[in-house]
């Protein structure tokens, strides 16, 4: 079989990274093409995945309408060439409209609910659309679910083993008490015209935090001078690592409230709508808080974060509540391989 990838966010290469390589070494064909957004184009050059290159990440939705017609061009040619039997990627028009175009099926692999304006113009495209069980819309007939999230297509236990190393580099142990601050750019489709902490807060977390253990960043925007000195150091593909040996996760990002829910570490999510994984994994699992963006919010949030890193048994806690989620959901990776092989079955039963 041969497959074409579109990948657009740093998420979807580690969503993506060992579907192809055990496509691959399966004896499948595997093109991955991207639209450059942060470090996309770096970790896929660090998980050894030949890419194309068709465009770079533009802030507003107006800029990024306008570079369309270029994405969707260079797809088409690298698509008539390669021959693909399938694209897959998550709600990507250039892939949508192009597999339209030369009749092949496009599997959608989606969790974010208020990607509408997305949805709206890709979602016809797809031959199916598959979302975690808790994806809290109903997307029709075309719509698979799943019991898990794609988290877990890349931190389950079967794909991930922490490497307890990294943090030496950073001065400290196994058992060291320490809290990671995310901070993102709020510049993806679904984010525009919304916006999160600001630096006030920001500072006002750094201060309350120190008090627990050492404070380390990651932040998507340039930091003011005062704040720099926090920022996490390392290489990318050690980020995940880092974040196993946490106390605490506070921030901005679902993507990474999530990773650390899959990994056992307790995280405040400031998001002025979450999303259906984030909804399970802290009514169903207690892994995650939410909190609004609201500035009253913002303040129940550093209060929760405080209750939490004054709890002596925190890690066990989370352990154990890791290991019922676990236990009850998919390796990921294992159910998106086995769906592409199955759809394409069912593709070439049909057309022989």
């Amino acid at each position: 079989m041969r497959i074409l990838v579109g990948i657009s966010h740093p998420k979807q290469v580690y969503m993506f990274k060992n579907l192809i390589k055990e496509m691959e070494s399966g004896g499948h064909k595997i093109k991955v093409v991207l639209v450059e957004k942060e470090i996309t184009g770096f970790l896929l050059g660090q998980f050894k995945i030949p890419y194309e290159l068709i465009g770079t990440n533009q802030k507003s939705f107006f800029s990024k309408i306008l570079n369309l017609p270029g994405w969707e061009i260079r797809t088409f040619r690298i698509a008539h060439k390669f021959k693909p039997d399938i694209f897959i990627g998550q709600a990507l028009p250039h892939l949508a409209h192009v597999s339209a175009l030369l009749n092949k099926p496009f599997v959608v692999f989606e969790d974010t609910e208020h990607a509408k304006k997305l949805h709206k113009i890709v979602l016809p495209f797809a031959d199916a659309i598959v979302t975690p069980d808790c994806f809290r819309n109903d997307l029709g007939k075309k719509q698979v679910r799943f019991k898990g999230n794609y988290e877990l297509a890349y931190l389950h236990p079967n794909n991930f083993q922490p490497d307890a190393g990294i943090l030496k580099e950073f001065g400290l142990e196994k058992d060291s008490k320490f809290i990671i601050l995310r901070f993102i750019s709020w510049e993806a489709v679904h984010d525009i015209g919304q916006s999160g902490l600001d630096m006030e807060t920001k500072r006002k977390l750094v201060k309350e935090f120190e008090r627990y253990g050492k404070v380390f960043i990651s932040s998507e925007k340039k930091l003011p001078q005062d704040m720099e000195k926090y920022r996490i150091r390392l290489s990318a593909t050690q980020m995940h690592n880092f974040m196993y040996h946490a106390t605490l996760l506070f921030g901005e990002s679902a993507t990474m409230a999530s990773e650390c829910a899959v990994m056992g570490v307790p995280s405040i999510l400031i998001d002025f709508e979450g999303r259906g994984y984030t909804d399970e994994e802290e009514k169903k699992y207690g892994l995650v808080f939410r909190f609004s963006t609201q500035r009253q919010d913002q303040e129940r949030a550093i209060k929760k974060a405080i209750e939490l890193l004054e709890n002596p048994n925190l890690k066990n806690e989370w352990s154990i509540k890791r290991e019922k989620m676990l236990n009850e959901q998919i390796d990921v990776t294992r159910f998106m391989i086995n769906f592409i092989l199955d759809l394409n079955r069912d593709e070439n039963t049909h057309n022989s």
